[in-house]
């Protein structure tokens, strides 16, 4: 495993000199598209990823609000994008399928502010978890790609919810709470958008972890989250006929050694494609960690922890699982070549991006 043994900085001083982006038009042909939204400076910026890692800015969206956490429709077609300032509201913007640029179709109100917003498997629903006002909510989709409004339903939950996504199969819901340390399970009917609690209603994790994000494994057997306060990543086995999770192991997201006065905020997740390697972001020590996955058994085993960008709350990995795009709130982004036999990453190339960069979406265009 490689060894936190020098600070972001001194890392990135490797890479070429951060480069402001300017626009650019997109190549022709099928492209990658990276979506980046900047919570201060209120913009979402359009990169096309190119073959060598690089990035080009093909737009800057104009949000008018406090942007933070993106969500795709499951075709691709739209990107919807949470403001967490008052009013707080989602926006729908249709994806140009040639360029990857955004058009805005709507803007409509959401039951609170959402730290995560995410659809169901038909694009038919869009939930959203609110870690200030202690909620999930479902608002229905309509086939145009825009969000309806108001809210089918607005479900108390436990402290913090932070994050509500569905199952691989469409037939179950799940919501993490940081501050009661629970996933809640429920069940999801997808042809009306009704949740109700599942049996049992949620697993716990250890008393001060603080569940974040999670995701699935490519077997739907696995299901990995992090856990912001005490630095670390659990692995639950999942159930996937009953729509249950079952604490099965848990691993440091931190450097060997790693000791801090200031809170541990582990923040996101990602698979690779193939599901043979999963990476964690963690702020207070400016790192990401990546793990082998074992498909049999699902048990993670790290193999690198590395300095990133200032603050990473995210990241992600293109749809080849060749490049992991890495942002940091209080710096940039930086790209990383993904080995695909060890999982180890090569930073390519470092960018200043607007203020606070915080969300990272990526697809291919067609």
């Amino acid at each position: 495993m490689t060894d936190h043994k020098t600070s972001a900085v001194s890392l990135i001083a490797t890479l070429a000199a951060a480069s402001a982006l300017t626009l650019a038009a997109a190549q022709a042909g099928a492209a990658t598209i990276a979506y980046v939204s900047n919570a201060d400076s209120q913009d979402i910026y359009v990169l096309q990823l190119n073959a060598d890692g690089s990035v080009n800015l093909v737009d800057k969206v104009d949000t008018g609000s406090t942007v933070m956490p993106l969500a795709l429709s499951p075709d691709h077609k739209f990107l919807y994008a949470s403001l967490r300032g008052q009013p707080y509201s989602v926006v729908s913007y249709a994806i140009d399928q040639s360029s990857g640029k955004l058009k805005e179709l709507s803007k409509a109100p959401l039951a609170d502010n959402m730290a995560n917003i995410a659809t169901d498997k038909s694009g038919r629903f869009l939930f959203g978890a609110s870690y200030t006002g202690h909620r999930i909510s479902v608002n229905a989709i309509g086939a145009d790609g825009t969000v309806q409004a108001p809210a089918l339903a607005v479900i108390p939950t436990g402290k913090n919810a932070h994050s509500a996504q569905v199952s691989p199969d469409n037939r179950f819901l799940f919501a993490s709470n940081l501050g009661s340390d629970v996933i809640l399970q429920f069940r999801f009917d997808a042809a009306g958008g009704k949740v109700e609690p599942n049996e049992p209603p949620s697993v716990a994790t250890r008393a001060g972890a603080g569940p974040r994000h999670f995701v699935f494994s490519n077997d739907r057997r696995f299901v990995y989250s992090t856990n912001e306060l005490d630095g670390t990543v659990n692995t639950y086995a999942y159930d996937a006929g009953a729509g249950t999770l079952k604490l099965q192991a848990t691993d440091s997201a931190l450097p060997d050694g790693f000791k801090s006065s200031e809170q541990l905020a582990t923040a996101d997740l990602h698979l690779t494609p193939d599901g043979r390697f999963l990476y964690a972001s963690e702020r207070t020590s400016n790192t990401l960690s990546g793990y082998r996955v074992d498909a049999a058994g699902g048990k993670l085993t790290r193999v690198l922890n590395i300095p990133t960008e200032t603050q990473p709350r995210g990241f992600n990995i293109d749809p080849q699982g060749r490049f992991l795009l890495a942002v940091g709130q209080k710096a940039g982004l930086t790209s990383y070549a993904i080995d695909r036999d060890s999982g180890a990453l090569k930073p390519l190339f470092r960018y200043t991006l607007g203020r606070n960069p915080n969300w990272v979406e990526i697809i291919d265009l067609p």
